[in-house]
């Protein structure tokens, strides 16, 4: 099992909350899904106030990450096997 903590990753935000990552991913990544609680990403389980948006930009993954005691991260992290797993799930953002 992989830590996410382990992993080469932006940090988009810190201490940010549920709908301000939801925001940000569903404005400025090209495809985003939402999913529930307990999703498993990268080998851990997402936690979190639903709907929790999942982007995926090329091969990257951009995901909130709540660590006990340190808040919720929107990270970035490259990952071309997971951004695929997620493409079936992931529809197009709107423009316009």
């Amino acid at each position: 099992m992989v830590c996410v903590e382990d992993m080469p990753c932006e940090v988009i935000f810190s201490r940010a909350s549920f709908a301000e990552c939801r925001e940000h991913v569903e404005r400025h990544c090209p495809r985003y899904c939402h999913v529930d609680p307990g999703f498993r990403l990268f080998d851990s389980y997402l936690i979190g106030v639903p709907p929790i948006a999942i982007g995926v930009d090329g091969d990257a993954v951009l995901f909130p990450y709540t660590k006990p005691c340190h808040g919720t991260f929107l990270l970035r992290i490259e990952d071309a096997g997971e951004a695929a797993r997620l493409a079936s799930r992931c529809r197009d953002r709107k423009t316009g």
